[in-house]
């Protein structure tokens, strides 16, 4: 095989060539330099100067020139392999950026009640990749902890709204509804009877939801339900009556009043249904009984 033949195909020694050409002729230069006469005193070294990045430049151009297939290669080699190793750890980065903004945001700290998407609790733990949380049973409304702990990945808080429920802690807006059918009873007669039940079982704790209503509001600059309970008369698409409560009470409490409140409302709807048949004349009253029977028969 001819010697250039060898040397165009072999990269390595072409490699040589080229590095040992540019250094030898550096070398001469130099020489050449130093034995001309020094009409400046900085002259020298400029051009010292010059021919070291000429020289750098050209063993740079020249080696890329000699190896630009490997490079090509490599580059693409390399290019493939980031994109790879992103696709693989896609879901770990996004958790870190997730860190990265709880971090930022802080939309929350450890022991703050939060809901992200369908998921609610306490925050026990956060770290780069997860936040743990302790369950709430929210959906509902009994506001105690489920026994489940929740892994959520740091991703979540990026792509879903954060939801702080930290004021829920103590105090709560607690909302619930009593159905019932349109029988002969006022219904108004009936909100007042709910008011009545509803302020006598709050009162023991009135003061401190008032005090606690208005440092929420003062915190969040907007007016919210509370402290003093509200009654709601609507209906349903079958005609039914629905009774919509809502009170300002403690958190732990809820469930309990709420038992309270319709036990006594129960009580008092059983009294005056009673009462009402009890005036009706009879003939009414079995046509009554009748059209309640036929009621029975069409739900079933």
């Amino acid at each position: 095989m001819p010697i250039h033949e060898l040397i165009v195909d072999n990269k390595l020694i072409a490699s040589v060539i080229l590095v040992i050409t540019a250094l030898l002729l550096r070398w001469l230069l130099l020489r050449l330099i130093g034995k001309r006469k020094k009409h400046e005193e900085d002259l020298p070294q400029r051009r010292i100067n010059g021919l070291n990045n000429a020289t750098s430049l050209l063993l740079m151009v020249g080696l890329i020139a000699i190896w630009m297939s490997e490079l090509r290669y490599f580059a693409l080699s390399m290019a493939a392999f980031a994109v790879a190793f992103v696709v693989a750890t896609r879901e770990y980065i996004q958790c870190m950026l997730g860190a990265i903004y709880i971090a930022s945001t802080r939309p929350f700290v450890v022991g703050d009640w939060i809901q992200v998407g369908d998921y609610s609790g306490e925050v026990v733990s956060s770290d780069w990749l997860t936040t743990s949380l302790l369950e709430i049973d929210l959906e509902s409304q009994s506001y105690g902890y489920s026994g489940k702990t929740l892994i959520l990945p740091n991703n979540l808080f990026a792509t879903k709204g954060v939801h702080n429920l930290n004021f829920m802690r103590r105090y709560v807006a607690h909302s619930f509804t009593i159905v019932r059918d349109p029988d002969w009873v006022n219904v108004f007669a009936a909100k007042q009877y709910i008011l009545d039940c509803t302020n006598a079982s709050c009162e023991p704790f009135q003061d401190v939801a008032e005090r606690y209503n208005a440092m929420i509001e003062k915190r969040l600059g907007i007016p919210i339900s509370g402290p003093h309970a509200d009654v709601r008369i609507s209906t349903n698409a079958t005609a039914k009556n629905l009774f919509t409560i809502t009170l300002f009470c403690p958190t732990q409490e809820a469930v309990r009043i709420e038992q309270e409140i319709t036990e006594k409302f129960m009580a008092f709807w059983y009294a005056e249904m009673k009462k009402a048949k009890a005036e009706l004349p009879l003939p009414a009253l079995n046509a009554e009984l009748k059209q309640q029977q036929d009621k029975h028969k069409q739900e079933e």
